[in-house]
C-alpha cells in the first residue's frame, strides 16, 4: 500500500539530491522556486505564483498543465517558500476516509498554529461529490488547496471549488527549457550524453514537452554504457521509439509546426505538403500533425467552407483505422484541403470577443418572454409570457430581442466576403433589415 500522506515542508536537500540510487528525475528536483525550469509566468516575480510567495500567503489554485512540467514540484516548493505544513494526497490511491484523515491532520496543524498546504494530485479524478467535500475545509481556511490536473478544469472540476480556487496554466516544455533541463542532467552525472548534436535534439523533441519522460529516456542511455556517440537514427534503434531526425539547419518541431501552419493560412497547398512531408518523414505523430489541422479548420477557415472541419476529423479517423503508412494519405488529403479552402477567421474573432463580453457582463438573466416556464410559479412571475414564437411569423422570422435587458445587442460574429461565409452574411444582414423595418414600424 503505497503512503498516501507526505509531511515534507522542505525541498530536498543537497544530499539528498545527489543519492546514487534515487531516479534522475528526483536527483534534479528543483530545491527553489527560481530552479523551477519553464514556468517563469508564474514564478518569476511579477508571476501569480511568485507575487504569492513574495507576500508569503497562498490562495487555493488549481495547477493545470500536460505531464512533466514540473506541478509536483512547486506544489512541495510553495509549502517550504511560505512556512506551511505540507500534506500529500493522490487521487489515484486514496478515497473519502484518506481525505478525513487529511483534514484532521489540518485542523491538528490548525490549532497548533501552522496552517497547511494541501497538495492534490490528480484532483479531477475525484468524483463530484468528493471534490464537494473540500469545500468547507477550503472556505474555513483549514487548508490551502493546490490541485494539479492534466485535464480542463472547466470540465473536470466543480464550478463551486473552481470558484474557490485560482486556475494556473503551466505550459509544456519548451525546445529550450528541454534542453536546459538535459544540461543540468549532464552536469549531475558529470559527463555528456553519448549523442551528436542531431540525436539530442531528436531527443528533445520526443518528449512532447515532457521534463520527466525526457530525464527517463536519459538515464535510459546513461545506464546502457555507450561507447560510441549516436546519431538520431541510432538512438531511434536504441530507443525503439521513432524520432525525429532533423537536418543541418536544426528545424525543429516548433518551427516546423509553425511553418506548416503558416502555408497553410497563406493558402500555399506546395509549401504545406512539403512542410507536413519534413515533419512526417522525421517521425512526427500524425495525430499531432491532425489536431493541429483539426485546430486549423476551426481557427482559419471556419465556416468560409464549413467542410474543412469534416474533412479533417474524416482524415483522423482513416488515420486511425488505417495507420501508418497507409492511413497518412488522409493527412495530406486533409492538409490539402485546408491549404486550397477559401480562409476566414470571423468565427475565431467572434468567440474571442463573445467570451470577453461574457467575463465582463457576468450573470445577467436573459429577457423573462424567452424563458421556460415548466411549473406554474415561473408563469405567475412572466417567464414565457410574450415569447414570439418564430415559426409563426412571417418569414420564419420574429426580429424578437434576445439580450438581457441590461445589454445592447452586440456584433460578435462577422463573417467575410468569401466562400460559403458569403451566403451566410447575405443571410444574416436579411435578417437585419427584417430586424429594422419591424422596429420602425
Amino acid at each position: 500500500m503505497p503512503d498516501l500522506f507526505a509531511d515534507d515542508p522542505t525541498p530536498p536537500t543537497q544530499d539528498d539530491a545527489l543519492r546514487d540510487d534515487a531516479p534522475l528525475a528526483d536527483r534534479l528536483r528543483p530545491r527553489d522556486l527560481a530552479e523551477v525550469i519553464g514556468q517563469e509566468h508564474l514564478t518569476g516575480p511579477e508571476g501569480a505564483i511568485g507575487r504569492m510567495v513574495a507576500a508569503g500567503k497562498l490562495s487555493s489554485m488549481i495547477l493545470w498543465g500536460p505531464p512533466g512540467t514540473g506541478k509536483t514540484s512547486i506544489a512541495r516548493l510553495l509549502a517550504a517558500s511560505v512556512g506551511m505544513h505540507f500534506l500529500s494526497v493522490s487521487a489515484v490511491f486514496s478515497g473519502v476516509a484518506d481525505l478525513k484523515k487529511a483534514f484532521a491532520e489540518a485542523e491538528q496543524m490548525a490549532r497548533a498554529g501552522r496552517k497547511t498546504l494541501l497538495f492534490v494530485d490528480e484532483i479531477h479524478r475525484f468524483n463530484r461529490a468528493q471534490q464537494d467535500g473540500f469545500l468547507p475545509f477550503v472556505e474555513r481556511g483549514t487548508v490551502t488547496l493546490v490541485g494539479a490536473t492534466t485535464e480542463n478544469p472547466s470540465f473536470a472540476l466543480n464550478a463551486a471549488l473552481l470558484s474557490r480556487a485560482q486556475v494556473l496554466i503551466l505550459h509544456r516544455l519548451d525546445a529550450a527549457a528541454l534542453a536546459k533541463l538535459l544540461a543540468r542532467a549532464e552536469a549531475l552525472e558529470g559527463k555528456p550524453l553519448p549523442l551528436r548534436d542531431d540525436a539530442k535534439e531528436a531527443l528533445v523533441a520526443s518528449a512532447d514537452g515532457d521534463g520527466r519522460f525526457l530525464l527517463n529516456q536519459a538515464e535510459t542511455l546513461y545506464a546502457a554504457a555507450i561507447d560510441d556517440t549516436l546519431d538520431a537514427a541510432g538512438l531511434g534503434k536504441l530507443l525503439q521509439r521513432r524520432v525525429a531526425v532533423y537536418d543541418k539547419d536544426r528545424d525543429g518541431h516548433y518551427n516546423l509546426i509553425s511553418a506548416l501552419h503558416k502555408s497553410l493560412r497563406g493558402s500555399d497547398p506546395q509549401a504545406a505538403l512539403y512542410y507536413l512531408a519534413r515533419m512526417l518523414t522525421a517521425g512526427e505523430e500524425p495525430l499531432y500533425v491532425l489536431r493541429r489541422l483539426v485546430r486549423f479548420a476551426s481557427e482559419d477557415i471556419g465556416l468560409a467552407d464549413p467542410n474543412a472541419l469534416t474533412q479533417c476529423l474524416a482524415a483522423k479517423d482513416a488515420y486511425e483505422f488505417l495507420g501508418s503508412p497507409e492511413g497518412e494519405l488522409a493527412v495530406v488529403q486533409a492538409c490539402l484541403y485546408c491549404a486550397t479552402a477559401p480562409k476566414s477567421n470571423a468565427a475565431y474573432a467572434a468567440q474571442k470577443a463573445a467570451w470577453k463580453s461574457a467575463k465582463e457582463t457576468g450573470s445577467l438573466m436573459p429577457p423573462q418572454n424567452i424563458l421556460n416556464a415548466p411549473t406554474k410559479l415561473m408563469k405567475d412571475i412572466g417567464y414565457g409570457a410574450g415569447y414570439a414564437y418564430d415559426h409563426d411569423a412571417e418569414e420564419g422570422f420574429s426580429g424578437a430581442n434576445y439580450w438581457p435587458e441590461e445589454m445592447e445587442p452586440q456584433d460578435f460574429y462577422a463573417p467575410v466576403e468569401r466562400g460559403f461565409e458569403r451566403k451566410v452574411k447575405e443571410r444574416i444582414d436579411y435578417w437585419n433589415r427584417l430586424r429594422q423595418q419591424r422596429g420602425d414600424a
